[in-house]
Parts: structure tokens; C-alpha cells; sequence
């Protein structure tokens, strides 16, 4: 299948970068210089990037171990998160399976002797080390976990098993905290509510291994599950998200991310996101709302319009857009969302089934030995100005070193084009073996129109 990917554009003569009123300049996050040196800024962080000519023509490594072979009962308990082992996590706040006619279903606040009654395709759990603890909230904001939530953890610390359960998973903390001396009962169900009424949980996937692998390096990753799953888990991580802002007023703003591999950041190689409620929005947030406030269209100006000028943009459908990132730190794909919606809660089925659709091409892509993160980004709860809902997705295929430190000018080897030509024949192959959705347009194929996300009530 030939690419059909036009060539990239020159610098030269493409955008002026003089003559014109200060008032009308726009950000020119992409300068082609004469040895090739390709130099990138980032019009909504300020990141300066440079690619090195010659670097990106290196392959991509495997972050996965030498292969073993894998037994058939060592395919799903390969570690904590593993289907065969569900009471090794803190008690499960929620669990999304299919229906016997094939439709998919959120059971919540299941008890440990019901978690056998269903096949649970993701599970949504406390994580065991929370970033920002139920203390925190408690402490600093007096929050008090609402009357469902604490019913729920007095029914399940009224079940024996429950109670067992929570014992065991409050013992495995101290433990790895080296915290070995000796409390009573009383006092380690004084640690229960974290696992109740906390706001830092877990997306856990089935699979740690595709079904029918034979070596441990034939891991399940987003890129492996089908368009329907994933679908399924992009909706089930938004409902998880929708619920955490619900269940605690003081939370400003609700971060999901997903680290991928040991490089990008996991702990365990098994598929998850997670999601964090915190209570301010973060530094970057902050100056890119201060930008969003003087320019309300710079996502489509200085993103997603750019990168179609730049023949940058990869693929697209009928409600979201991707396209290869400039001015990050690691090569990055990134996928907005063009609904008029801001927050995906409250975005369309559809909506985020094509958001889905992109993001899992992405993934399929670039192949489960490539280590990543997935970072989500929305508009705050308490902002007053929209944003698109948008998906990094950033290959952990470099190390930060002193030259990146001392001067905070990051060297990706990698340049936008150097991803999109890397993904764009991936994904018609993928495309052609139905691996993705049919319903996405690629390359050549896009149709670009100008301020395409609809976020901007002026541009609808």
C-alpha cells in the first residue's frame, strides 16, 4: 500500500517572520534550518524541541525483555492486575463487562464473592499507593466522603470476606512501607476509607497477554484490543472521570493518564490507565489558559490548522482529527476531539467512540514494544472559557540527559515528519487487515477544513 503522504512543506517563504504589526504575528512553532536542523516550539507550553538530522531514520526499540515461554495458567496471573487475582487490588469500585446479548455494561460496588459472577473486560480500582491521598482531602479540605460511598464501605467491611479483603490489602501498604509493627484490627480499618472514598483509581484491562500468546513478550496492549474494546474502555475511564469530580467538590481538576512499559513509567506491564483528582490545575495549565483567554481560537489556529498547512495532519474521521505533535519532549501524536462539547462526559457516544477509534489506531500503530504515555487533557470544571478534549500520546523512545537539563532545549530525535511517516503506512496496513476502524480517514485522504474543532461557540 503506497503511503500517500504529500512532502513536507518548506519554511522558507511559507510564513513571514517580519513585516507584519506585532499584534498580528501567530506562533511559528516549526523553523526548518539550512543544515536541516529542525527547531520547534511549542505554542501552548513554550517547550523548545530540536531534531538532529540523521536520527530519525533509527529504528525504534523494543523495551521488552528477552521472550519466555509462557505457560497457559501463567496467562492471566502474571501479576496484581491480572483477572485471576481480583482481590489483590483494593476493593473494586466499579467493573464493565458484556452482556450475554453482546452489549456493555457498568456493575459497581460489587462484593468479593460476586466478583465471579461476571467476566469483568476492565475493572476500575482504588490504586494501592495513591499520588494525592484521602487524607489529604481530609485534612486540608475537611472532606467527608459522600453517604453512598460510606454506605458502600460499610456493607462491604460487613461482609466477611469484604473485611478480610480490605485487612489484607491495608497490611500489603504498611508492608512495602516497611511499617512491620503490629496494629490492631481497630486500627488498620482506620486506613479502610482510602480504599473507598479516595480519588486516585485504576483502569485495569483483562488481559496481561494476548489471548493464545506463547512467550512473554506478547503483551496486550491498547494497540491489541479490538475497536469495540477499547471503545469500551475509552467510555468506561470517562464515566470513572465523571464520577471522581461527582464524589469530591474540592477536586479542580481530574488527571488520566496511561504509562505503558516500564520506561514510560509502569509498574507493572499489564494495560491500565489511571486518574488523579487533584485540587489547582498545574503551572502549564495556568499559561495556557492565560493564552486560550487572549486567543479563544488558538487550537485550531496554532494545532490542528497548523498541522494541515504543514502536511502534519495522519488521519481523521467525523469527529476527531490526529496529528504528529511539535514542541514536546518525546515524539507525540496528538487527537482532538471536534466537538462543540468541552468535557467528554458530556460529549456523545459517537464523539468518543471517534475519539476512541484514533487513539487506538495510534496505539495499534506504533506496536505494544514501544513504551508511552497517554496523557488526557479537558477543560477544568470551574473554567470559564471552552477547550477541546484532546489525547497526547508520546513514545518514550529517548532519555533526558545534561544537554536537555542545563539548557531545558529538548533534543527528540524523531521530527513530526519523521512520526508521520512512520505511522501513516501503519495504519492503511492496519486499516486494510479491519485491525482498525474503517471509519478513519488517513493521510491524503483527510479533508482538512479550516477550524474544524467546533469548542469555539464563535465558529458554530
Amino acid at each position: 500500500m503506497p503511503t500517500l503522504v504529500p512532502k513536507r512543506n518548506s519554511v522558507k517563504g511559507m510564513i513571514p517572520s517580519s513585516g507584519l504589526p506585532s499584534i498580528n504575528l501567530t506562533p511559528n512553532p516549526i523553523t526548518t534550518m539550512a543544515d536541516g536542523t529542525i527547531k520547534q516550539l511549542n505554542p501552548f507550553s513554550g517547550t523548545e524541541v530540536w531534531t538532529v538530522p540523521g536520527r530519525g531514520n533509527r529504528p525504534l526499540a523494543s523495551t521488552l525483555p528477552q521472550p519466555q515461554p509462557l505457560k497457559p495458567e501463567d496467562a492471566h496471573s502474571a501479576c496484581a492486575f491480572c483477572e485471576a487475582t481480583p482481590l489483590a487490588t483494593p476493593p473494586e469500585k466499579a467493573r464493565m463487562v458484556r452482556t450475554p446479548a453482546g452489549d456493555w455494561e457498568i456493575l459497581r460496588g460489587l462484593l468479593p464473592k460476586e466478583l465471579g459472577e461476571t467476566t469483568a473486560e476492565f475493572r476500575r480500582v482504588p490504586n494501592l499507593f495513591e499520588i494525592v491521598s484521602y487524607d489529604y482531602w481530609r485534612e486540608n479540605y475537611d472532606y467527608e466522603m459522600p453517604a453512598a460511598v460510606r454506605a458502600r464501605m460499610e456493607a462491604y467491611l460487613a461482609d466477611p470476606e469484604g473485611k478480610e479483603h480490605v485487612l489484607n490489602i491495608v497490611r500489603t501498604r504498611l508492608k512495602a512501607a516497611k511499617q512491620i509493627a503490629e496494629r490492631s484490627e481497630e486500627e488498620l480499618l482506620e486506613l479502610a476509607p482510602a480504599y473507598f472514598g479516595g480519588g486516585h483509581d485504576v483502569i485495569i484491562g483483562r488481559r496481561h497477554y494476548i489471548d493464545g500468546a506463547e512467550d512473554t513478550s506478547q503483551l496486550a496492549s491498547s494497540g491489541t484490543l479490538s475497536v469495540e474494546e477499547h471503545a469500551a474502555l475509552t467510555r468506561f475511564t470517562v464515566d470513572a472521570m465523571a464520577d471522581l469530580y461527582t464524589q469530591n467538590r474540592y477536586a479542580r481538576y481530574v488527571v488520566v493518564f496511561q504509562n505503558w512499559l516500564s520506561p514510560a513509567g509502569a509498574s507493572f506491564d499489564h494495560l491500565h490507565k489511571q486518574l488523579v483528582a487533584i485540587d489547582e490545575r498545574g503551572m502549564n495549565a495556568e499559561i495556557e489558559i492565560a493564552k486560550l483567554r487572549s486567543h479563544p481560537n488558538m487550537y485550531n489556529e496554532w494545532a490542528v490548522d497548523y498541522a494541515g498547512y504543514r502536511n502534519l495532519v495522519i488521519a481523521e474521521n467525523d469527529h476527531a482529527v490526529c496529528f504528529a505533535g511539535f514542541g514536546h519532549r518525546y515524539p507525540t501524536l496528538e487527537v482532538f476531539s471536534k466537538s462543540p462539547t468541552a468535557q467528554p462526559w458530556l460529549q456523545t457516544e459517537e464523539e468518543l467512540n471517534a475519539m476512541s477509534d484514533l487513539i487506538h489506531a495510534c496505539h495499534a500503530a506504533a506496536g505494544p514494544s514501544v513504551a508511552c504515555n497517554e496523557e488526557w487533557h479537558h477543560q477544568p470544571v470551574d473554567l470559564d472559557v471552552p477547550m477541546p478534549f484532546r489525547v497526547m500520546i508520546k513514545w518514550r523512545v529517548s532519555t533526558l540527559a545534561g544537554f536537555e537539563g542545563g539548557t531545558k532545549i529538548y533534543v527528540n530525535t524523531l521530527s513530526p515528519w519523521d512520526i508521520r511517516d512512520r505511522v501513516v503506512p501503519q495504519m492503511f496496513r492496519l486499516r486494510d487487515e479491519g485491525v482498525i476502524s474503517q471509519n478513519i480517514r488517513i493521510a491524503t485522504e483527510c479533508t482538512l477544513p479550516r477550524n474544524s474543532l467546533r469548542y469555539n461557540p464563535v465558529l458554530n
